[in-house]
């Protein structure tokens, strides 16, 4: 039987990124969550619908129901699953989600260049994928 509620897709290359991916694994006691490295050269994202360079601008995530979800979002319901909904449940306030989303908005958008790690352009074109 399958127990995976949640695949997240994550940047493997990203110090921030898998950290986080540590911490959510080693809560992850009932298997809730299933973690894909996004950088990993036997990664197909046809399967899931998500190009390469929409996966590095913002995180997402594939429900056991099929829908995708991402930014904040992928938190929120990770956390949930790992007994720590409690930690993101802020996040879902009025006003404070807007500042969250906007936060998280401006992470997403210099995460490369904070983790000094190349453009997304020079990342998609090592991929062989599109940028557009």
């Amino acid at each position: 039987m399958n127990t995976v509620k949640l695949t997240i897709f994550f940047d493997g290359g990203c110090p921030l990124c898998k950290r986080e991916v540590d911490f959510m694994s080693s809560r992850n006691h009932k298997g809730f969550l299933r973690f894909i490295d996004i950088n990993s050269s036997d990664f197909s994202f046809d399967k899931y619908g998500i190009t390469y360079k929409q996966a590095m601008e913002r995180i997402h995530a594939l429900k056991s129901n099929g829908s995708v979800i991402r930014d904040v979002n992928v938190f929120q319901e990770a956390y949930s699953l790992i007994g720590l909904g409690w930690i993101y449940a802020p996040t879902k306030l009025p006003v404070i989600d807007k500042i969250i989303a906007l936060i998280y908005g401006v992470w997403a958008k210099y995460r490369l260049k904070i983790t000094l790690r190349p453009p997304i352009e020079k990342l998609c074109a090592e991929r062989d994928c599109e940028i557009s």
